[in-house]
């Protein structure tokens, strides 16, 4: 007896074991795109370093301040420097003080002191333009000759502001 089932039996469990074998992932993409966005505003920051004359003795004393800027790229600033905190100073007539007593000096943009530096735009204040990184200016301090006030430790504070 011929057994005719042999050749049958051995297709059917090559079919099954085919059938257990690991087939290919078809892999599929999509795309898409999205908007990116940011608006830049006009900003300045302005830093300083004190201006301290050192020990006055009668004679003209000159010193220097540095101030930093830092603006974004192509905005143009004007620096404003206000009077001081003594009563009655002014731009032109800025004093320190000590209890009651006043000890005068100014602030000049330039160092032969011929530039008043006060707080007018247009007039005495210092002009520039941001270029996104920081820039130093400096600000000439003198006391002038010839004030002879009681001995003490004067002070007084300037505020700098950036218009821009």
């Amino acid at each position: 007896m011929r057994h005719y089932f042999w050749p049958l039996a051995v297709g059917l469990m090559t079919i099954a074991a085919s059938s257990l074998a690991p087939v290919a992932a078809v892999a599929a993409t999509a795309t898409g795109t999205f908007a990116v966005t940011a608006t830049v505003q006009a900003t300045c920051l302005v830093s300083a370093t004190p201006l301290a004359f050192g020990t006055y003795t009668g004679t003209v004393l000159n010193n220097t301040a540095t101030l930093t800027i830092t603006c974004t790229n192509t905005t143009p600033y004007n620096i404003l420097l206000n009077p001081g905190t003594s009563t009655g100073a002014t731009v032109t007539t800025r004093k320190m003080t000590f209890g009651a007593f006043t000890l005068g000096y100014t602030l000049s943009a330039n160092v032969g002191q011929t530039t008043n530096w006060g707080q007018t735009i247009g007039t005495d204040t210092v002009v520039g333009t941001g270029n996104g990184t920081a820039q130093t200016v400096t600000v000439y301090g003198q006391l002038t000759a010839g004030q002879f006030v009681n001995p003490g430790a004067y002070a007084d504070t300037i505020t700098a502001t950036i218009s821009y």
